[in-house]
């Protein structure tokens, strides 16, 4: 069976470094031979997360983020570093997929739940967004995601891509590929 995984980046920003960040995985995910659905956040219009906004009306657009989370094995994310952590974007997005519908108990979190994810930043910092990697790491921990021990830094982001997008340099390369392989590996398992 070939792994589903969802490749989606916490940054909404034109010219975003997370987003070429999610694009290369992407990329590297098919030559490991994944179907890949890649999210833009662009297309969900989420209101900031509020219970009672939840009881009222669930939103249609999460829903609809959920239900794609919901049909894959794996995701990889790709996270910029705000103050310390991830982006609020991404934050609202997660906790939005993380909530009960249709019946289900508030501990389900169906679009997270025996499925495995790796993650990776991309920031201009010296330090390659690590904080905000330790942040999303417990996060997604938190919503019963299986995740990867290794995963991708991406210091200097500023200069690390070439004009095509690609890494300027190989040993970024490199480390995206062995973790998107070991990604693309585990999901199929997990989905056997």
């Amino acid at each position: 069976m070939v792994a589903k995984i969802a490749v989606l980046a916490g940054s909404t920003r034109k010219g975003s470094f997370n987003g070429r960040l999610a694009a290369l995985g992407a990329e590297r995910l098919r030559a490991h031979g994944a179907e890949v659905t890649e999210i833009d956040l662009r297309d969900y219009d989420l209101p900031i997360y509020c219970q009672d906004t939840e009881s009222d009306a669930f939103p249609a657009a999460a829903l609809a983020l959920k239900s794609v989370l919901r049909a894959q094995q794996g995701l990889l994310i790709a996270t910029p570093e705000h103050n310390g952590s991830i982006s609020s974007l991404l934050k609202n997005a997660i906790d939005w997929a993380s909530r009960p519908t249709d019946g289900e108990s508030p501990v389900a979190l169906s679009a997270y739940r025996g499925k495995v994810a790796a993650i990776m930043s991309a920031s201009v910092s010296p330090f390659g967004g690590l904080r905000a990697l330790i942040q999303l790491r417990q996060t997604l921990g938190t919503v019963q995601l299986l995740l990867l021990p290794e995963q991708v830094s991406v210091p200097f982001a500023d200069r690390a891509f070439d004009a095509e997008g690609k890494f300027a340099e190989p040993l970024p390369a490199t480390l995206l590929d062995q973790m998107t392989a070991r990604l693309a590996r585990t999901a199929e398992a997990l989905s056997g």
